[in-house]
């Protein structure tokens, strides 16, 4: 088990299930387009015309709507080269955390649920800040903290009253107030984080199951348990799933993060120095100054 606070994540394990993963990825492809639409929906708040971009871990969907945007150029990238080649020419076998472009590559770069088993995110949106032109647009959506919650819990519960312990089994998602900072962190202008959440059931726990293996999204977790699980862990645990469920199924809990930013550039609008207002606070509502504590008639 590696001692690396940054390593989190078993990124060769990773690539091999979304190697496996392309063959069956298609069966899941309503879940991942319906997240791609709400993500690339936000192009249409914008007036910039892009013409070169760059799609991230997008598994078939993210990049053919770039294409239908009228995006002339648009490359795509993945961990694994068989997922990679499923967006169409050019395609490339790639890791998000040593990207292989060079700066100013893209003015326009889309991660659609893809960014989530990277070790070192804030290293990696610095790399992809810099492969971006000034005034470019990053793009991107990640499950946030409360995905998979259900699943997160039945098996804790459960594995904590058969052995006395928990091992991660699903694995950990970023929370909201931690996005626009790590934006900024990166060198991104004018950061943007919001959360929303996208409605998906499940008719059997099992269904729910089949479709994160389909998607490439089994546990990679470095510190999970390695010893082979007790035999009675899953049955008792999709049980409590399915005992949670509601009249529609069972909800996982798919919560989307959202977040946007610019490359640096003149062009941009930029918070005022503090100091250089030319008119006081008071005087524009039209009310009398009073120093901090001091009482109303005094």
């Amino acid at each position: 088990m590696s001692t690396d606070p940054m390593r989190i994540f078993d990124r060769r394990l990773v690539r091999l299930r979304r190697e496996r993963a392309a063959a069956t990825v298609g069966r899941v492809f309503p879940v991942l387009d319906a997240a791609a639409e709400r993500l690339l929906d936000r192009l249409d708040d914008t007036t910039h015309r892009f013409s070169r971009a760059l799609d991230l871990g997008g598994r078939g969907v993210v990049a053919p709507r770039l294409r239908a945007r009228g995006i002339g150029f648009v490359v795509s990238m993945d961990l694994s080269g068989s997922m990679a080649a499923l967006s169409g020419r050019p395609a490339v076998a790639g890791d998000e955390e040593w990207l292989p472009f060079a700066p100013e590559s893209f003015d326009l770069v889309v991660a659609n649920l893809s960014l989530h088993w990277v070790n070192d995110l804030p290293g990696a949106l610095v790399q992809i800040r810099r492969c971006l032109r000034p005034d470019g647009l990053f793009l991107a959506s990640l499950p946030g903290l409360r995905t998979l919650g259900p699943l997160r819990e039945a098996l804790a519960a459960v594995e904590a009253e058969l052995r006395g312990g928990v091992s991660p089994r699903v694995s950990p998602f970023p929370e909201l107030r931690d996005m626009a900072g790590l934006l900024q962190r990166a060198g991104f202008a004018l950061p943007v984080a919001d959360v929303e959440d996208l409605p998906v059931a499940y008719r059997t726990p099992v269904a729910l199951l089949q479709d994160l293996r389909d998607a490439g999204e089994a546990n990679a977790v470095l510190a999970r348990d390695s010893r082979v699980p007790p035999r009675a862990l899953l049955p008792l645990a999709l049980t409590r799933l399915a005992e949670g469920a509601g009249p529609d199924g069972i909800a996982p809990g798919l919560q989307l993060l959202t977040v946007t930013g610019w490359a640096p550039h003149e062009s941009q609008s930029k918070p005022a120095r503090p100091g250089s207002a030319g008119v006081r606070l008071a005087d524009a509502l039209g009310v009398e100054e009073r120093s901090a504590g001091e009482k109303a008639g005094r």
